[in-house]
């Protein structure tokens, strides 16, 4: 059983850390990819096929999900609160531990809100342009906020005042609902008619009556009580107001321009969201290149002298023979494992350091000696990288041992520290040149260290009091607590 503490080294690996917050990817096929802790919250997730995809620990939370496929998908720990799943299949999905509180059946009118805002972000001097405009506008109706605000708090006349607030309530009312009103309409309208002339068209038409409709009732419920008491007070007081419908095409004009940024932000945050994946499966694929290419490999000339001492000792010592080819036999079966995992236990690794070190007595003869110290067995049930100690023993044995003519020594000592799981090679062979920095196959064990612990791990090399090779691995992300 993988132990969560495994999970989140695995996570680095497997996972780059994608943020697709407020984006729309409506009807993406993104079935069979890692996005181990991925952020898509305020998303458009409708139709999204997610179909044997890993989501453990993503935040889905406050999106559209509707229609999303999650058979087989792993949403171990994932954050599903506040979001629509209406018709979402969730068959043979892993969903341990995954928040579905408040989730609900309306689609999120938050969403539409994020796809101008990624529009405006993403698109560099025209989203700023568009951004200038539409700030100016604002600034505009901010001035008018203001300028009628204090008409309402400095006016003597009760008349004035209470005609001013009725302009005030009905323009922010027209604003919100003209907003709401296209939030909700833009999906739809993508929907059901391919022409974009047509969904403008039907827009506009829809905000016309909504906008005639609130200002008319508005009008014969308030205003013209209000227009009828400033006439009969100030009956010399010229007006020069614009014909009614020019005040149509404020609601026309904004829904229009929300309903077509909201389209270009769609479309443009497609194609990005598209690339991101792109990039996110490439850098996965670069990962695994790399450390498939780091994965030890026995030296074909360990194999050529063990194969040479078996021949030897074929004659002379046939028992030994059967004793190295056996040996030789069982480290080959998991060297040529295949499994995709870079993981496995402590004591499995032990083990093949253990087998490997046999051969080279056999060889070795009495010129080597070997110690294997676990000063805790419960270190034993620790996942570490595997293939991570046997360059070193070997290392240890060829740049080491075989350069004395005395007893050679080579001793392996796990211990813990705090969090820390430390492995620790040493050999009384020559020491270290200096400086010391290790040749190509330290190099390489350093390397995948930092593939898959990043800054958490450490390789180095000492002298002095022994000479010895150091690993710390982090403790919580290595040792099984299952």
């Amino acid at each position: 059983m993988k132990s969560p503490s495994r999970e989140k080294v695995r996570e680095r690996l497997n996972a780059a850390k994608v943020n697709f917050r407020l984006s729309n990817l409506e009807g993406l096929d993104l079935s069979g990819l890692d996005l181990t802790g991925a952020d898509f919250r305020f998303s458009d997730l409708s139709h999204v096929n997610f179909s044997n995809s890993i989501l453990r620990n993503a935040d889905l939370s406050f999106s559209d999900i509707d229609d999303a496929n999650f058979e087989n998908a792993d949403l171990t720990n994932a954050n599903l609160r506040f979001s629509s799943l209406e018709r979402a299949n969730l068959t043979n999905a892993q969903m341990t531990d995954a928040d579905f509180s408040f989730t609900g059946k309306r689609q999120n009118p938050i969403n539409r809100f994020a796809s101008l805002t990624h529009f405006l972000y993403r698109t560099g001097w025209f989203g700023t342009i568009i951004g200038i405009l539409i700030g100016t506008f604002i600034f505009y109706g901010v001035s008018g906020i203001v300028y009628f605000t204090n008409q309402i708090l400095t006016a003597e006349e009760p008349a004035f005042r209470n005609f001013n607030q009725y302009i005030v309530i009905n323009n922010v009312i027209g604003g919100i609902s003209t907003v709401v009103i296209t939030n909700w309409l833009s999906a739809p309208l993508e929907r059901w008619f391919k022409s974009s002339l047509v969904q403008h068209a039907v827009l506009s038409v829809i905000i016309f009556f909504e906008y005639m409709t609130q200002t008319t009732l508005a009008f014969f419920q308030y205003g013209r009580f209000l227009i009828e008491e400033l006439i009969k007070k100030y009956p010399d007081q010229s007006t020069n107001n614009a014909v009614w419908y020019v005040y149509a095409l404020s609601p026309l004009f904004v829904a229009n321009v929300f309903h077509y940024f909201q389209k270009q932000g769609n479309q443009l945050t497609r194609k990005i969201t598209e690339q991101e994946f792109q990039l996110v499966d490439l850098e996965k694929l670069k990962t695994k290149a790399e450390l498939d290419a780091l994965q030890a490999k026995i030296n074909p000339h360990f194999l050529y002298n063990s194969l040479n001492s078996i021949a030897s000792l074929v004659h002379l010592d046939p028992d030994k023979a059967e004793q190295m080819t056996l040996l030789l036999s069982k480290l080959f079966r998991y060297v040529t494992n295949k499994t995709a995992d870079y993981y496995d236990t402590l004591a499995n690794e032990l083990e093949m350091v253990a087998t490997y070190l046999e051969i080279e007595q056999v060889r070795f003869g009495d010129r080597l000696s070997f110690r294997i110290i676990v000063k805790d067995e419960a270190l034993k049930n620790a996942q570490i990288p595997r293939f991570l100690i046997q360059p070193i023993v070997e290392n240890a044995i060829k740049h080491g041992i075989a350069k004395i003519a005395d007893r050679g020594i080579v001793e392996i000592r796990i211990t813990q520290d705090r969090d820390l799981l430390k492995i620790a090679v040493h050999d009384n062979g020559p020491l270290f040149p200096e400086p010391i920095n290790g040749g190509y196959g330290l190099q390489s064990i350093q390397h995948k260290l930092r593939l898959l612990y990043g800054e958490k791990a450490n390789l180095s090399l000492q002298n002095a009091p022994l000479k010895q090779v150091l690993i710390d691995l982090p403790f919580e992300a290595g040792v099984s607590k299952s």
